[in-house]
């Protein structure tokens, strides 16, 4: 599974090719399909390489490119269980303060 998704606005794009040189992960390419200006803009070949770093939207000086970390759905459930029991655990630990501040 993909650590990163990539985004790309194709109409924005000038190829000037940074994100594909850039990229660390080797997920983009330069597409033979043209936009509306004539370039050639990237184009996704391995996804499931992406890792999120946007190295690829750093680089880009039109701002048509973007990279973002996705969440496994599994963690993030994890993430809710373990923040669950760390308020029941302070919410034991007031109550049990609180019994023995009233003895």
């Amino acid at each position: 599974m993909a650590k990163g998704r990539v985004s790309i606005v194709v109409e924005r794009c000038k190829a000037c090719g940074f994100c594909v040189e850039f990229c660390p992960s080797h997920v983009l390419a330069l597409s033979s399909a043209f936009n509306s200006k004539g370039y050639h803009p990237p184009h996704v070949v391995h996804p499931e390489k992406c890792s999120g770093c946007d190295l690829c939207g750093m680089y880009c000086p039109d701002f048509a490119i973007c990279a973002s970390k996705v969440v496994d759905p599994a963690k993030k459930v994890d993430a809710a269980v373990v923040q669950a029991r760390n308020q029941t655990k302070t919410e034991t630990a007031k109550l049990d303060a609180a019994k023995e501040g009233g003895k």
